[in-house]
């Protein structure tokens, strides 16, 4: 009898401690914090790589702490839809661009126009400054996502068909450049100095090849991935638009963290901005030779007079109405 009971105190003693171990890593699991990634970005681009330093440095950081799920190739939301899923709570986090801001914070359109940021480490510092602390505040304010650090796209080039001197805007007269299809695309083209001819990404390597178009912009990495430097003769150095992206966060999970949580994700954010930044930057330094080997030619104009010429068109537009006063100031003074 004795023996019996023992037995069955034994048994259910270590049923409990089983139990136990089970319920134990399942309560520590749900008790991480969830930060789902969503990015349209393939496999191979420095902006779904970061996605991993991003992930394995919170993991340094803060071992156990974070459940980090990243998903590519848009397969969770669709690009352009991530900004509303993360204002809802169905998103914490994804790379957002100056365009998907300039939508509902029609001030931050000031970066998608033409030599506003001069080159990445001028784009840095405005982002990382003041300028930038002061934007981002009112992003957060008016999309309930908060920008965490400041991701590097690449720079926008001209690519024409046939060489020609070109030093100042004037010299881009008549020439028929392909842009984006969108008003703002177009509007930068004609402030370069060129006639703006919308289409397709698709279509402009035939276009380029007979003549349909005289030229396109794009940064140097899709020129490669998109092999116009079969159809045309020259790159011209305009760095016209600078563009970037955003790791941002969603407000309602980045308000649930404690403040040394938050610091650790902000941080994580600019480490992996930081490698993108840098391989992105490595990878467009190489690809200058590259189109040389190709048998391109490679010129810098005077981009000065560009800058000068570009801006003043836009002053002058209904685009800078939005603009805070000042702020173009203030940015082109940023050293």
């Amino acid at each position: 009898m004795k023996t019996s009971l023992l037995r069955r105190t034994l048994l259910a003693t270590a049923s409990a401690v089983m139990l136990m171990g089970a319920i134990l890593p399942a309560a520590q699991a749900q008790n991480k914090v969830l930060l789902r990634v969503s990015t349209p970005a393939v496999p191979d681009d420095w902006h779904a790589k970061m996605w991993t330093v991003f992930k394995d440095t919170l993991e340094k950081s803060a071992p156990g702490e974070f459940d980090v799920q990243i998903n590519l190739n848009a397969t969770l939301f669709k690009q352009g839809t991530e900004p509303t899923a993360m204002a809802r709570g169905n998103l914490e986090l994804s790379s957002i661009s100056a365009f998907d801001i300039a939508k509902l914070v029609p001030e931050f359109s000031i970066f998608t126009a033409g030599y506003v940021i001069r080159d990445p480490a001028h784009q840095q510092k405005v982002f990382n400054g003041p300028i930038g602390t002061e934007m981002f505040k009112t992003v957060a304010e008016k999309m309930d996502v908060t920008p965490l650090s400041t991701v590097y796209l690449g720079t926008r080039q001209i690519n024409l068909r046939d060489a020609r001197n070109v030093k100042v805007p004037a010299d881009l007269k008549g020439v028929k450049l392909r842009m984006p299809g969108s008003k703002e695309w177009l509007f930068l083209g004609e402030a370069l100095g060129a006639t703006a001819t919308p289409l397709a990404f698709g279509e402009v390597y035939l276009g380029l090849k007979t003549g349909t178009i005289d030229g396109q912009d794009n940064p140097l990495p899709s020129v490669r991935a998109a092999k116009f430097y079969e159809v045309t003769k020259q790159i011209v150095m305009t760095s016209h638009l600078v563009d970037g992206i955003f790791i941002a966060i969603s407000n309602k999970a980045f308000n649930a963290m404690t403040p040394a949580q938050k610091q650790k994700v902000t941080a994580a954010a600019q480490a992996a901005a930081s490698y993108n930044n840098e391989n992105r930057l490595k990878e467009e330094g190489q690809l200058v030779d590259f189109f040389k080997q190709q048998g391109l030619q490679v010129t810098t104009p005077d981009v000065e007079a560009f800058r000068k010429s570009v801006q003043t068109t836009y002053q002058n537009s209904d685009y800078a109405k939005v603009w805070p006063k000042g702020l173009l100031e203030r940015i082109n003074a940023t050293q």
